[in-house]
């Protein structure tokens, strides 16, 4: 958001600054804003959990926003430093300040319980993150006051470094890791001090730091001297760790334990390395091992079917389906650390070479991408838990939540089998049922689309135990066709062989349990409504596949110890947790300032709601579009940054040309219907246009991300400054005496109107879906456009 320029707030510099000093040390701040803001998405989801990534958004608009109100507030101190001055101290402070919010990120414990102390720490962690944003408010809100006639350049210097920041975050942390990301926001904000200091000291201090950064950056290449200490509140004992990277995807590591070698992913998620020597495999502690698992009924089932495996991992599906004799074993894994570099480079001895097999082939990309685009058939489509809090396929939290586990991506599934094959997932369960039992219900939707009108024999599903409140591996087998009584047969003597193994449902033998009273009433949506836990099918417009509780059980259930999908569900409650902070902090730091203040908008109040609606209207937009594009690109990250850069681009191009196009007040309500019709359009359109366009070239869907998203953010970019241009010039007609701060207040509303919204707008996906989501932003567009009368109409 830009600083508003503040006659109250000018003072001239010593000497006038030159455009190319003015233009590339705004660029380099802004690039080192958004670099950071990207950057802490990435180490959110390691640290805390992927609710929490776009945390880092509503931490960025409350710093930017209190920022500009605490440049208002002291106005009559900044008066009296020189701009350049100023500006070169606070860049320079505050690449220091980055690396201080760095170990307080790393390092605070912040676990998923709604404990006081957790509720501090993650206080803690929210406000000093805020603290570079504040700072970079700060000085773009003095920058843009003083410099009010270079405004149109100004613009453009922070669109592009904010571009280039969304541009280079990807290879930042492909290349350097997700500490060193944030590092970097530090070099470019010392960098920045070094442009803006006009005296050789103050350049010397600044290049100073900046080296310092640099040195940190090189020492730290390795990860080893700053990383995760702390993630999902437990501390990572770095003796463990043989090996580390991260990319824009995850942080994958490969720990040392015992025997074994094991794959973790964003310190969460895990999968073991198989080292099996598949000439010696029968009679082997290994293949009692894996055939003893509830995967293996697949393989007992196709022995020589060919398998598409999504999220391999370290080989545990792969090993099993080529040592049963599968000609063929396609792997889909979307991270290329786990695929590349782990189990076909660095530890390729060690795993036997699996993934090098002539009869396994490894494919890096996502999995609905993949068989969306791929005309092959298979006789088995398996995943194995693919669990979802962190980010990879082979435990891809965002991924999965937004493609891998719904309707529309079981129907891909089915559609990709041959004509006898079965898709085989296997997920946790517990002793009351709820993530196996939903991935049958959205197997019953998917095949009810496809025209099988009771699917109640096309089901086996298996568990390797009794259920029990910690959670078992529960296997559930589907095919587009019944199940014969040879396949039943086949099943029980597995069963019979490996007796750990339990059968929970089968054609013939159902047992008294949730699975068989779902398939019993052919209607998951009814045995949904009255069941203890939330297992409708979930489609791409709500993929919340993991939020099991219903909200009356969250609220019933506080303080009690749950199984392992526990933290999963409480997140929802921690982004309430989350709203609750981030409604005190926008009360604290941008409300009750100007509250303080004791002075009234001499403009009508209502005028402020204008504000509050635009700025809630754009980021429920921005945070739809986000979640709804993890899909159609394949990743959060990935979506993050397109999302953002070409709104962020587009919105300003608007900006610059409203000017031009609403010379008065009272024609903001154009670009306010034209996002409104689109919008409304996109509600209706955009989920099955992106659907089908999903197994497209990837510089393809960005191409068509672009003309979705740029004519948008174009006119979206519109209606804020033609808003804010109209109480300028109101007050200065008025008043020549500092006491009207409607600007100030409408600023100040817009901001919180923006972090709480980034929060809302998840609480909202979540419980009610994208296109709500975006149909609420519609709403805010509309509701603004009802308050476009309230602005000083003949203000140009």
């Amino acid at each position: 958001m830009p600083a508003i320029a503040d006659p109250h707030l000018t003072t001239q510099s010593k000497t006038e600054i030159s455009d190319t000093t003015l233009m590339a040390g705004l660029g380099l701040t802004s690039f080192a804003a958004l670099l950071l803001e990207l950057g802490l998405t990435r180490l959110f989801s390691v640290v805390l959990f992927y609710h929490f990534a776009f945390l880092a958004i509503s931490i960025a608009l409350l710093g930017l926003g209190a920022g500009g109100v605490f440049a208002y507030l002291l106005k009559q101190q900044l008066v009296k430093i020189d701009t350049r001055t100023l500006a070169s101290r606070l860049c320079t402070v505050n690449s220091i300040l980055i690396v201080a919010v760095l170990e307080i990120v790393l390092r605070v414990p912040v676990a998923l319980d709604v404990a006081a102390k957790n509720f501090f720490r993650l206080s803690v962690l929210y406000l000093a993150a805020a603290i570079p944003f504040f700072v970079t408010g700060l000085l773009f809100s003095v920058i843009f006051a003083r410099e009010t006639r270079r405004i149109p350049r100004l613009y453009g210097a922070d669109l592009c470094g904010g571009a280039l920041a969304c541009l280079a975050i990807v290879p930042l942390l492909n290349w350097l890791g997700g500490p060193n990301a944030i590092l970097v926001a530090g070099i470019a904000l010392a960098g920045a001090g070094m442009l803006w200091a006009d005296t050789r000291r103050a350049r010397k201090q600044a290049a100073l730091v900046a080296a310092a950064l640099v040195l940190l950056t090189a020492a730290n290449y390795s990860g080893r001297l700053i990383d995760v200490v702390y993630a999902k509140g437990k501390f990572r004992d770095p003796a463990w760790v043989e090996f580390a990277r991260w990319n824009a995807l995850s942080r994958v590591e490969v720990d040392n334990q015992g025997q074994a070698k094991v794959i973790v992913i964003d310190a969460d998620a895990s999968t073991y390395i198989m080292n099996a020597d598949l000439s010696r495999w029968h009679g082997t502690g290994w293949e009692r091992a894996l055939m003893s698992a509830p995967p293996a009924l697949a393989n007992v089932l196709r022995q020589h079917g060919e398998f598409a495996i999504i999220g391999p991992g370290g080989g545990v599906d792969v090993l099993r389906a080529v040592a049963n004799g599968s000609p063929s074993v396609t792997g889909i894994e979307i991270n290329p650390i786990i695929a590349t570099t782990i189990m076909r480079g660095r530890y390729a001895d060690y795993a036997q070479h699996l993934y090098q097999r002539p009869d396994v082939h490894i494919h890096v990309t996502d999995g609905r991408s993949y068989l969306r685009a791929t005309p092959q058939t298979f006789d088995v489509v398996q995943m194995t838990l693919v669990d979802t809090w962190a980010s990879t396929a082979a435990g891809a939290f965002a991924l999965s939540e937004n493609n891998l586990y719904t309707v529309e991506a079981f129907e891909e599934y089915f559609n990709h089998l041959k004509p006898d094959g079965m898709i085989a997932i296997t997920r946790w369960e517990f002793r009351q049922p709820r993530e196996a039992l939903r991935v049958v219900s959205v197997a019953m939707e998917a095949l009810h689309r496809l025209g099988v009108a009771n699917p109640a024999r096309n089901f086996i599903v298996a568990a390797q135990g009794p259920l029990n409140e910690d959670g078992i591996p529960v296997l559930v087998l589907a095919k587009k066709t019944s199940f014969t009584p040879q396949e039943e047969a086949a099943v029980g003597a597995h069963l019979a062989n490996y007796p750990t193994l339990h059968l929970l449902y089968s054609p013939s033998n159902p047992e008294t349990n949730p699975f068989s009273d779902l398939l019993a009433s052919n209607d998951p949506y009814r045995f949904a409504r009255g069941y203890e836990y939330n297992v409708s099918p979930v489609t791409d417009n709500a993929p919340f596949f993991f939020f099991t509780l219903k909200l009356d059980r969250i609220l019933n259930d506080l303080g009690l110890h749950h199984g392992i999908d526990w933290k999963v569900n409480l997140g929802v409650l921690v982004l309430l947790l989350v709203l609750v902070i981030s409604a005190m902090a926008v009360l604290l730091f941008l409300i009750l300032p100007l509250l303080l203040q004791r002075r009234r908008a001499r403009s009508s109040p209502l005028a402020l709601f204008y504000f509050v609606a635009v700025g809630l209207g754009y980021i429920l937009v921005e945070i739809a579009f986000i979640q709804r594009f993890v899909l159609f690109l394949g990743h959060p990250t990935y979506a993050l940054t397109v999302v953002i850069f070409l709104l962020m681009l587009s919105s300003g191009a608007g900006s610059l040309y409203s000017r031009l196009w609403l010379p008065r007040a009272d024609m903001a309500w154009l670009p306010l219907l034209l996002v409104v019709v689109a919008l409304l359009a996109d509600v209706v359109f955009l989920p099955s246009r992106l659907a089908a366009l999903v197994g497209l070239a990837f510089g393809f869907r960005l191409i068509i991300s672009a003309v979705l998203l740029v004519p948008l953010g174009f006119v979206m970019g519109m209606p804020f400054p033609t808003g804010l241009r109209a109480l300028a010039a109101a007050a200065s007609k008025k008043s020549s005496e500092p006491s009207d701060n409607a600007v100030e207040w409408a600023w100040a509303m817009n901001a919180a109107a923006s972090v709480l919204g980034s929060v809302l707008a998840m609480v909202i996906a979540i419980q009610f879906g994208l296109t709500i989501t975006l149909a609420c932003g519609a709403a805010a567009y509309l509701l603004a456009l009802a308050f476009v009368r309230c602005l000083p109409m003949k203000a140009a």
